[in-house]
């Protein structure tokens, strides 16, 4: 069986009671998401975080900017790594199969991994107060997507065409998300790839 985010409120109690100091952002994070299961996000302060972890504020803040951020984890590496995907499409593949492809393997998981990143999308797509800072990524995330776009037709990013695809490919990914969080039995990579290949079709006559 998978281990559960709710096993974090173990280790939580362990940083309580005389645990080493944590010093990484993976198990800050790891922290953090096991607060937020137990006492909720908005009730859970960056020194609730940081005292569970054995640490200071000020060594919290060389990890992650704020508490939203570390919801996030590495979103800007993430970014990288996703238009590195891209670049690695070959010539030949169509700009959608490419994309396809690439949005199915950027959100493949290590199983040991998979409910931590459940309980990610779960704050991600349904706490209130992490919305303002999900616009903003999510427009990071549409930018590289609409760049690999404008280069596969021939066009500037600012063109219509590039910014459509951006937006579509976000709409579909976190129609897939949703879908996800609400059927624990759902492949998220099943999922994406489906709601990928339905935008590549449109949505003609059923």
């Amino acid at each position: 069986m998978e281990p559960r985010p709710d096993k974090a409120i173990t280790a939580l109690a362990s940083a309580r009671t005389g645990r080493p100091r944590a010093s990484s952002r993976a198990t800050l994070e790891r922290l953090g998401f096991g607060l937020f299961a137990e006492q909720g996000f908005e009730q859970t302060t960056v020194d609730d975080i940081a005292a569970a972890a054995g640490i200071g504020r000020r060594t919290f803040f060389r990890y992650f900017a704020s508490k939203n951020d570390l919801v996030w984890g590495d979103f800007e590496g993430e970014l990288v790594r996703l238009e590195d995907l891209l670049a690695a499409a070959a010539p030949a593949t169509s700009m959608m199969d490419a994309l396809r492809g690439a949005v199915v393997e950027f959100n493949q998981f290590d199983p040991a991994e998979v409910p931590w990143h459940r309980q990610r999308m779960e704050l991600i797509l349904r706490v209130p107060t992490l919305q303002a800072d999900a616009t903003l990524r999510y427009a990071s995330w549409r930018a590289v997507v609409t760049k690999f776009a404008a280069a596969r037709m021939g066009v500037s990013p600012s063109d219509m065409l590039p910014r459509l695809v951006g937006h579509t490919a976000l709409a579909a990914c976190l129609a897939a998300y949703e879908h996800w969080l609400t059927e624990e039995e759902a492949g998220l990579s099943a999922l994406l790839d489906e709601a990928m290949r339905q935008v590549a079709l449109g949505f003609g006559p059923q």
